[in-house]
């Protein structure tokens, strides 16, 4: 009997009922992290189970050999571990506790990969899932979800469905969360343009500083052809810290080094007591962060609290140190402390760090006069998860050979594809996009290369506007056809007018 293969949107399709169980019942901001852990899972143990059976083929049954060999497997399972393990124990009435119990376990066969990755997930919680009886419900429910969903790779069609069907979820998660979408997922067409226009090589270090689950630095792995690169990121949202992990091993990303914490407070990549140096950066941080620098104040009145530059062991506020409710500028001036001599930086921000004032200004200035700057995109408004806020591209490079900067404005109408919630950045929008970058020029009514002088002469001021001219002179207005028009509809007046006595004349009113 040949069993039927799976295609990614089958998948896709299968995953997405899977969240039946919780809809309604509780946010997706929140039952994302029980249905992706458990996708995790059933991945992990199909894949696995594939290659035993594989084994005990080879070695005719021989089941110390076969063991012997599965210790050098991706991921090392037994059979408490496994998903039929907790599937068949899905009638138990403490079903959240064996879950639990079979998470700790699989961390702790694969401690140097997986420690702590399942540490902010409860299957047993009472307060997210509710009392005994409805808990229990609910995840014998999921689990037979799940059974079903065959995830052995003979029985999938095509590369990378697996992954594909993570990054598919995560986006739907992101869209159906709202506003709280933002913090864990970057719009894949975004993430593929600054991907792009960063252009990863061979051997270089990639880092995102507020990685989310990790789909921007995917994208960017994704360019070197033979992944032979190394990502490197930092997140401090927890739950969303072990999204990224689990999403790097479902893309066969077995070496990412993400860490948690606060990347601006408290920076984890450091080589030599001093942040680690990476040719390529690229991020979207939350925008207008509030309140960005309070990891600095210790124990102290986080009222009180003024941020200085000399709190900052990196010395990365030289320059000016950003407004307390606004973090645009903390951000950036980390990834440009942290790019390495020629590197590359990439950054989504939104508009208000082009032309903001006061210290805003003054980082900005510097960062013009340092010859750092190499382009500002602007990007249509409404492509974000949970901000209609229209965002910009800052393009940084360390080593420049030319003093100008490029302006591109892509949020023109025919550049983009107008969504009912959402815009979308078509294929041909972004190859628009970077063949203007590639070729570094103006283009009437989208882009501009504006000097040094004229940047000066504008006191600074990035606003786009202020370069890329969207002006469209309306058309003259023909007086004389006005008239006419006016003329015309009096004339059909009267005639409505008269037909309208008649019927009354008829009716005897």
């Amino acid at each position: 009997m040949t069993l039927k293969k799976l295609t990614q949107e089958e998948v896709n399709n299968t995953l997405w009922r899977a969240c039946d169980t919780f809809r309604g019942k509780i946010d997706s901001a929140i039952y994302k992290d029980y249905v992706l852990v458990m996708l995790f899972i059933k991945c992990i143990s199909d894949i696995y189970k594939e290659n035993k059976e594989e084994m005990m083929k080879k070695y005719e049954g021989d089941i110390e050999m076969v063991q012997r060999q599965m210790r050098y497997e991706r991921f090392l399972l037994d059979e408490r571990s496994t998903f039929d393990y907790i599937y068949n124990k899905r009638n138990q009435p403490n079903i959240g506790e064996i879950i639990n119990m079979a998470l700790e376990h699989v961390e702790e066969e694969n401690k140097t990969k997986l420690r702590g990755v399942f540490k902010n997930i409860d299957f047993n919680s009472e307060a997210v899932l509710g009392a005994t009886k409805e808990r229990n419900a609910m995840l014998k429910n999921l689990l037979g979800d799940f059974i079903d969903l065959d995830l052995r790779p003979s029985r999938l069609i095509g590369d990378g469905v697996i992954g594909n069907a993570y990054e598919y979820m995560i986006s739907n998660f992101a869209s159906d969360a709202g506003k709280k979408g933002g913090g864990f997922f970057t719009p894949s067409e975004v993430s593929e343009l600054l991907a792009r226009l960063v252009k990863p090589k061979e051997n270089d270090r990639i880092y995102d500083p507020t990685c989310g689950s990790g789909s921007l630095l995917i994208k960017a792995f994704n360019k070197v052809p033979n992944r032979k690169t190394q990502i490197y990121g930092q997140e401090r949202n927890g739950q969303t810290h072990s999204l990224c992990r689990m999403n790097m091993f479902l893309h066969n990303i077995d070496d990412a080094k993400i860490k948690w914490g606060d990347t601006i407070a408290n920076p984890l990549h450091l080589e030599n007591d001093k942040l680690r140096k990476f040719q390529i950066v690229v991020a979207n941080p939350p925008f207008l962060i509030d309140k960005w620098a309070t990891g600095f104040s210790g124990e102290g009145n986080d009222k009180s609290f003024k941020m200085t530059e000399a709190l900052d062991p990196y010395k990365r506020f030289s320059w000016g140190v950003p407004p307390k409710s606004k973090g645009d500028y903390a951000f950036i001036l980390h990834m440009i402390h942290s790019l390495a001599e020629g590197g590359r930086m990439g950054v989504v921000l939104p508009h208000g760090v082009l032309f903001r004032g006061a210290s805003e200004g003054k980082i900005r200035k510097q960062l013009i006069d340092m010859n750092l700057l190499e382009a500002v995109i602007g990007l249509p408004a409404n492509l974000f998860f949970g901000t209609s806020i229209p965002a910009c591209i800052l393009i940084f490079k360390q080593n420049r050979n030319r003093k100008d900067i490029l302006f591109v404005d892509s949020s023109g109408n025919g550049n983009y594809e107008k969504g009912k919630n959402q815009n979308k950045l078509r294929e041909e929008d972004l190859e628009k996009i970077l063949d203007t970058y590639e070729k570094y020029t103006t283009v009437e009514k989208y882009s501009y290369v504006a000097t040094i002088e004229e940047i000066k002469e504008n006191e600074y001021n990035l606003n786009i506007p202020r370069y890329v001219d969207t002006f469209e002179e309306e058309e003259m207005v023909d007086m004389d056809e006005v008239k006419e028009n006016i003329k015309n509809i009096k004339k059909e007046l009267e005639e409505v007018e008269m037909q309208m006595e008649e019927y009354l004349d008829e009716l005897g009113l």
